[in-house]
């Protein structure tokens, strides 16, 4: 379908992206499937093309640009070839905010070049073993020390947890102040108490390293500090709408490639002397198909247009995120009922992307959390 939010930059750029991914990701995908873990270096190369910090300054090696939809074509193009190992996207939509709007001037000097190139790879922390989505509920502790904060605790299911140099952690300074006793701080590879469990063992997503972080009476200095003490719950809702509609993004990218493979497989695979598509209930489930995920970009698209206007509130990236993803579960469980066996074989495409997609409706918030966001801003 035609789409009139990109530019002509935007379209030179998506040609950039995908040339980088065919050279440099897709052949060593199932490598890393295997490993569990994405090849560090991958990081350094899309730095050196510019695939990452759209929004960091150039004169640190970013892209200078707020406009989200440079991240939109790096995410789309991941997502059509199924490179989920490179969690660029997570950089690019959910971590970097965070920078843009707290570093200061010493830890932008400090970190950005590193970040800009791709040889310092960041993860963030939020979930905790007890405390998934509920972020009132955090645990971990960073207690003030002078010129210090003395940190403790857990988190979990980490993306980048294995590889990553800075870990921005979400902690609770002040036990007494509820959400306003949150705070964020930056923890460094190599910081003593600071160690890595394993690496997790999803059913899905398997290049992309997902570990539980510890903490035990790490010094964390006073300038990693990111931000003011006690604002780490607003940072992390005013950052929310974007990583939900970066969700959100690849979902309705993820529904439009489920779509074409099915599509040429019910043209192709025959049954009964004719092409399965031809059966009047496989037709319709395809018709219906077509039409939900037209109807899902036209959304997403829209959305995109708001967010570039600066106009895209919580509970319009919240209702994005959550029946997007869903569609995305619906879409290709109908989509590997079609395929009947082979649609459970490892080896096709489509099942490989029936176990990536479980996740989609529960990181970022599940499901039942957009809900709720939703059901409150109507007044209930």
């Amino acid at each position: 379908m035609s789409r009139a939010i990109f530019e002509p930059e935007h379209e030179a750029f998506r040609e950039t992206v995908g040339t980088f991914l065919d050279k440099e990701a897709v052949p060593f995908h199932d490598q890393w499937e295997t490993d569990g873990i994405v090849d560090r270096e991958v990081w350094a190369k899309a730095g050196a093309q510019g695939l990452l910090a759209f929004q960091l300054p150039e004169e640190y090696g970013g892209g200078g640009t707020p406009d989200f939809r440079y991240n939109l074509v790096v995410n789309e193009e991941m997502t059509r070839r199924g490179v989920y190992g490179c969690a660029f996207p997570l950089f690019n939509d959910m971590i970097v905010p965070y920078l843009v709007s707290s570093a200061t001037e010493e830890q932008q000097e400090r970190w950005y070049p590193g970040l800009c190139a791709g040889t310092t790879i960041a993860a963030i922390a939020m979930s905790e073993p007890g405390a998934g989505s509920d972020l009132q509920g955090i645990r971990t502790t960073a207690v003030d020390a002078g010129d210090h904060y003395v940190l403790n605790g857990s988190k979990t299911f980490i993306s980048n947890g294995i590889l990553a140099d800075l870990v921005v952690v979400v902690a609770r300074t002040d036990a007494e102040a509820g959400h306003q006793g949150i705070s964020l701080l930056v923890v460094e590879r190599g910081m003593a108490g600071f160690e890595r469990g394993r690496n997790l063992d999803k059913i899905g997503q398997h290049a992309q390293d997902t570990a539980e972080l510890f903490f035990d009476n790490v010094r964390v200095p006073k300038a990693n500090l990111l931000g003011a003490e006690g604002s780490g719950f607003l940072q992390l809702m005013t950052n929310l709408a974007q990583e939900r509609l970066s969700i959100a993004a690849s979902a309705a990218t993820a529904c439009e490639v489920i779509l074409d493979e099915t599509l040429r497989y019910v043209k192709e695979r025959t049954a009964f002397g004719r092409p399965i598509g031809k059966f009047q209930h496989n037709r319709f489930v395809m018709a219906e198909m077509a039409t939900e995920t037209h109807i899902a970009r036209v959304f997403l698209d829209d959305c995109v247009a708001r967010h570039v206007r600066g106009e895209l509130d919580a509970k319009t990236a919240s209702m994005a995120k959550w029946w997007l993803t869903e569609l995305q579960k619906k879409i290709v469980d109908q989509a590997v009922q079609l395929y009947g066996g082979y649609g459970y074989m490892a080896e096709y495409p489509i099942a490989r992307a029936y176990v990536n997609s479980r996740v989609q409706t529960i990181y970022g918030g599940t499901t039942e959390i957009q809900k709720e966001i939703i059901g409150r801003s109507l007044g209930l």
